[in-house]
């Protein structure tokens, strides 16, 4: 193998690695990326590769290929010499015993690789139903959900997002919920997806999806399911990902139908006020809830810290009807205020035992569920 490549073109392909090469498996070959070159009418090709047995990533890039050739070579160290090369091309080129070379203006690299026949065979998905999808929209919902998956391993089911046809066809929804806070949003992505039932996307699979979806470019984005994998592609990009093979909860049972009291607050100062508050409750702690005292025209959040001390703040909210006080983990209201970015939230309450919904003023399309606390 010996081509010659562009820094930022392999730089490029490296980092869209960087999530997928496991760096403390147990299988030392899964830190590596799998380098491919072939040669072709416009000079060649060069197809990089990353596969951690869940998750690979497929990406060909334009170079001039010498002479055709594959290798494995260790992702970290490779991705950081690239990017410290000082010319804006580079040469690579196998030596004996799986050794690769590498030459940027002055600067030459002897790299130890590993043979093609190590590296694990990258999986096949067939009978694809690819549709065409707005990166920056899926890319929203992914932020706008990502945020509720569980990192509880023995609780599988919910280490994903819920991808479901929505209630209009040509829309997609999302639902994640760790069992203590729900996400759901809903878009009219103007495609069907052909998914005859839900799918659970992983949350490795959904992060590197987003960081996919989020590269400049003009090719179309296109995503797809086939039996237990998930397919992104756009134009030589190709991710396949395996499905999370359980059953989704009933998510609906937990969402409140009807709301007795609707309180329209505005996010960034509910948001401020929950960070402060969140000082002397411990936000990571879900023993210590802040409280929430609901009156007209007023919500007064109060916090508790034996060790420290106590603390309340007034805000003013759109609100007439009878009082309430309950109680939230103050990081759970924090998370779901952050996903957003409208300027109003409503939060919908019923009694001080029901969970509390959180909704943008301006966008109904998106459901945050947060279950009360005793106070």
């Amino acid at each position: 193998m010996e081509l010659q490549i562009s820094v930022e073109e392999l730089t490029r392909a490296l980092y869209r690695a960087q999530g997928i090469v496991e760096k403390k498996s147990t299988m030392p070959i899964l830190a590596s990326v799998l380098l491919s070159a072939k040669k072709g009418e416009q000079g060649g090709r060069l197809t990089v590769s990353a596969y951690d047995l869940e998750i690979a990533v497929t990406g060909s890039h334009p170079c001039e290929v010498m002479r055709e050739g594959a290798v494995a070579i260790k992702h970290k160290e490779l991705f950081e010499i690239v990017r410290s090369l000082p010319a804006a091309s580079c040469t690579l080129s196998k030596q004996q015993n799986n050794r690769v070379k590498l030459v940027s203006g002055a600067a030459e690299f002897v790299l130890v690789g590993s043979p093609v026949e190590d590296f694990p065979a990258l999986p096949k998905v067939e009978n694809v139903a690819f549709t065409q999808v707005d990166a920056q929209a899926l890319g929203e919902m992914i932020e706008k959900t990502q945020f509720a998956i569980s990192t509880d391993a023995a609780r599988y089911n919910l280490n994903g997002v819920y991808f479901e046809p929505g209630a209009e066809g040509k829309s997609l929804r999302l639902v994640a919920t760790d069992g203590h806070r729900l996400a759901l949003i809903e878009k009219p992505l103007g495609s069907d997806f052909k998914l005859k039932r839900g799918v659970i996307v992983p949350r490795k699979g959904l992060l590197e999806l987003r960081r996919l979806l989020a590269e400049e470019g003009t090719d179309p984005c296109e995503l797809g399911f086939a039996e237990n994998s998930g397919v992104f592609r756009r134009g030589d990009l190709l991710m396949i990902m395996r499905l999370i093979d359980a059953a989704f909860p009933d998510y609906a049972q937990v969402i409140p139908k009807e709301a007795e009291r609707v309180v329209t607050v505005v996010r960034e100062r509910f948001l401020e006020t929950l960070r402060r508050m969140a000082i002397l409750s411990g936000a990571t702690d879900k023993l210590s809830p802040i409280r929430c005292e609901l009156t007209e025209a007023t919500l007064r959040v109060t916090s508790q810290n034996p060790d420290f001390g106590e603390a309340k703040e007034d805000i003013v909210v759109e609100y007439t009807g009878s009082a309430l006080k309950i109680g939230f983990n103050a990081r759970y209201l924090i998370d779901v205020l952050s996903a957003l970015d409208s300027e109003k939230v409503l939060l919908e309450l019923c009694d001080e035992l029901s969970p509390g919904v959180l909704k943008p003023a301006s966008d109904l399309k998106f459901t945050g569920v947060v279950m009360p606390m005793r106070i």
